[in-house]
């Protein structure tokens, strides 16, 4: 694991022939231990550095108001553990941020496969996002960001807990990243396969089996 710095954004690097951490060594749910090959990143690992990143946002955008926006679902656990730590520290700093929050929902996975069409399910109007700073959490950005383009915010800042180095990658990067992963597919920590999975502590490395036990 290394920690690198691209662009001005730092993140953590799990390197592609990464085996990640024997399930043995972790609290995982008995209904899930056939399903799994590894736990890639423990879950103190991703509180500790989701701590960082909501100290980095408190520091760059402190003074503006900001509207936090949850994309669910895959980023509802990221986004609550972030809001709790700009909550701490807005309550131990001179310079603290103005902060409110909404919710909208984009789906753009069929089974493990990433699909080129991205729902926007949910979600209050957006046009009440018009002159305010926002910080993004979730995976799928590009479409959701043209969208709130449109409602001429002041500024669009997005964290991402995951990037994944992949082919077929647009080459976009958010704003805040907490790990750069390899090109596998993960579940745990509010990230599922057709639903499953969310409720895991940690983020895992899905096995091949389990995607055909939990295809639709």
């Amino acid at each position: 694991m290394k920690d690198r710095d691209l662009s001005m954004a730092s993140y953590l690097e799990i390197a592609d022939d990464s085996k990640g951490h024997g399930l043995d060594l972790f609290c995982v749910p008995k209904h899930y231990e056939e399903d799994l090959d590894s736990v890639i990143i423990p879950n103190g690992l991703i509180k500790d550095r989701t701590e960082r990143l909501a100290r980095d946002i408190v520091r760059d955008m402190g003074g503006h108001h900001i509207v936090a926006l949850c994309v669910l679902k895959g980023g509802y656990k990221f986004f609550a553990d972030l809001m709790d730590y700009i909550k701490t520290l807005n309550q131990n700093i001179d310079k603290s941020v103005p902060l409110t929050v909404d919710f909208i929902r984009l789906k753009s996975y069929s089974n493990d496969q990433s699909t080129n069409c991205v729902k926007v399910i949910g979600g209050d109007e957006l046009s009440a996002l018009k002159g305010k700073d926002i910080v993004e959490t979730g995976k799928t950005m590009e479409t959701l960001l043209d969208l709130l383009n449109e409602c001429q915010p002041k500024m669009v800042k997005v964290a991402s807990l995951l990037v994944k180095r992949t082919p077929r990658s647009s080459g976009y990067r958010p704003d805040y990243i907490g790990f750069e992963v390899p090109d596998k597919f993960l579940v745990g920590y509010a990230l599922d396969y057709n639903e499953y999975f969310r409720d895991l502590s940690h983020i895992c490395v899905l096995s091949e089996q389990a995607k055909e036990k939990y295809k639709v």
